[in-house]
């Protein structure tokens, strides 16, 4: 927009008439945004984008999407998910568990913990098996959203890959990473109550 400079010229002494002449530019217009200079449009983008800020600063791991539910949920204005992720992907606000985008178009490298999970097929190909050849061998996570009454809860479930059943969980009303670090803590506690405290 080049109303802001013709602003500028004219602070500086050149009438809004020559600089709209060399800009090509017509006066109406120009006097109107001088009348307001910030839109309704603008003003709602940037409320968007300050309570999207606020939710990315409270919870880092979080996306667009879960970034866009905790503005609703604070009172702000209402925005789609597709507004939501063009204004935090214009301000860089990803979240910290999300992969890293490489700069010269390379793939990014490997992981940097072992998948204990994948194995080689009889084609030379990796896949994953989740089974376990006894108890808290390997273990499973998942999370789930519930909508309630008073608002959204999540559960965090550890299920054991052998017995198939739930060693561990953890309920919060907010899916921290927290949420996942208590239900794998429960779910130790529980493998040691059950086996005693030489269990690892």
């Amino acid at each position: 927009m080049m109303y802001p400079l013709v602003s500028e010229l004219a602070d500086d002494g050149i009438p809004v008439v020559v600089s709209c002449r060399v800009l090509k530019l017509a006066r109406q217009p120009y006097y109107r945004w001088l009348r307001n200079p910030v839109t309704r449009r603008e003003l709602d983008e940037a409320y968007r984008a300050n309570a999207l800020f606020d939710a990315h600063r409270d919870d880092p791991e979080f996306g667009y999407r879960l970034l866009a539910d905790e503005a609703r949920d604070e009172g702000s204005e209402a925005m789609s998910d597709r507004t939501a992720w063009r204004i935090a992907s214009a301000n860089g606000w990803w979240s910290v568990f999300g992969k890293k985008r490489s700069k010269n178009g390379k793939k990014p490298g490997p992981a940097v913990h072992d998948d204990l999970c994948v194995v080689i097929d009889e084609h030379g190909r990796e896949r994953h098996q989740f089974t376990a050849s006894r108890p808290n061998q390997l273990w499973l996570t998942d999370i789930t959203e519930h909508r309630t009454s008073e608002g959204r809860l999540y559960l965090c479930a550890v299920k054991d890959a052998f017995s198939g059943r739930i060693v561990g969980y953890s309920i919060d009303s907010r899916m921290k990473a927290s949420l996942a670090v208590r239900a794998v803590r429960n779910a130790v506690r529980n493998a040691v109550r059950m086996r005693g405290p030489d269990a690892r």
